[in-house]
C-alpha cells in the first residue's frame, strides 16, 4: 500500500491571506498524521507566498511520520533542506514565479547538475525524489543521477483520465517500469483525487508515495480533514 502524504500549502495559502496564524499550519499536519496521514509535504517558494521557511523549520520540531520538502533547488533551498533534514526532498524544476508545478525535470539536459545536488543531499542522509514527465526516457537518465526515487507529474494523467483511464495511464505505466529495472522507487503527484487516485494506485508498479494537497485539502472543507485523508487511504488500498 502506498504512503499518503499530505501536502499542506493550501492551508498556508489561507493563513497568508489574512496575515496571523489561523489556520495554523503545524496544527494542520499534526491533525493530518493523527487522522492517518503517513507524510506530511510542503514546497516553500522563495516568495513566502504559502509555506515559508520558517514554517519549515517549525514542522520539522513536530512531524513524527515522513517529512518531504518540495523546491527548486537554489542555493537558499538547499541550505534550508540540509539544515532541516527532511526524510526526502523532491526537487521540481519550477521557477520562482510559477503558481504551481508545471514540468518535470529533463533529466538528460540537467543531469550533470542533478549528479551534484543529488549528492549534496544524499551525502546528508536525505532521501532524494526528482519529479519527472512520463517518459521513460527520463527515468532512464535519472538513474544516472543517484537519485533515490522519482515522482510521476500526474496531471496530464488527471486531465485525460476522464476521457480514456487506460490510454492516459499507459506512459505512467511505462516509465514506473523503466524506473523499476533500475532499482529507483516510485512516487506521483499533481492533481491525484478522489476521482482518479484508485486507478492510478491499482495500475502503477511498486508506487510508494502519492503527494496529494490541493484537491485533498478541498475536499475537506465539505467532507472534514479526518474523513477526506480516511477516503484517500482507501483509494491506495489494493
Amino acid at each position: 500500500m502506498a504512503k499518503l502524504s499530505v501536502n499542506i500549502n493550501k492551508i498556508a495559502t489561507i493563513r497568508n491571506s489574512r496575515g496571523g496564524n489561523t489556520p495554523d499550519v503545524v496544527q494542520a499536519a499534526t491533525n493530518s498524521e493523527r487522522f492517518g496521514a503517513e507524510g506530511i509535504t510542503v514546497h516553500p517558494r522563495p516568495d513566502g507566498r504559502h509555506i515559508r521557511y520558517s514554517d519549515v523549520r517549525d514542522l520539522k520540531k513536530t512531524v513524527t511520520t515522513e517529512f518531504n520538502i518540495e523546491g527548486y533547488p537554489s542555493e537558499d533551498f538547499i541550505k534550508l533542506v540540509l539544515e532541516v533534514k527532511p526524510t526526502q526532498v523532491t526537487l521540481v524544476p519550477d521557477p520562482p514565479e510559477a503558481i504551481t508545478s508545471n514540468a518535470g525535470w529533463d533529466t538528460i539536459v540537467n543531469q550533470e547538475k542533478l549528479i551534484e545536488i543529488v549528492r549534496r543531499f544524499k551525502d546528508a542522509g536525505i532521501r532524494v525524489s526528482l519529479f519527472i514527465e512520463p517518459d521513460p526516457r527520463m527515468a532512464r537518465a535519472a538513474a544516472t543521477t543517484g537519485t533515490d526515487r522519482i515522482e510521476l507529474y500526474t496531471e496530464a494523467y488527471a486531465t485525460e483520465y476522464p476521457l480514456d483511464r487506460e490510454k492516459a495511464i499507459a506512459p505512467f505505466v511505462e516509465t514506473a517500469e523503466m524506473a523499476q529495472k533500475f532499482g529507483i522507487g516510485i512516487n506521483a503527484g499533481h492533481d491525484l483525487s478522489l476521482e482518479n487516485l484508485k486507478y492510478f494506485s491499482d495500475n502503477i508498479p511498486g508506487l510508494l508515495e502519492v503527494s496529494i494537497g490541493h484537491a485533498l485539502i478541498s475536499d475537506a472543507l465539505y467532507l472534514g480533514l479526518e474523513n477526506t485523508i480516511q477516503l484517500y487511504r482507501r483509494c491506495l488500498k489494493h
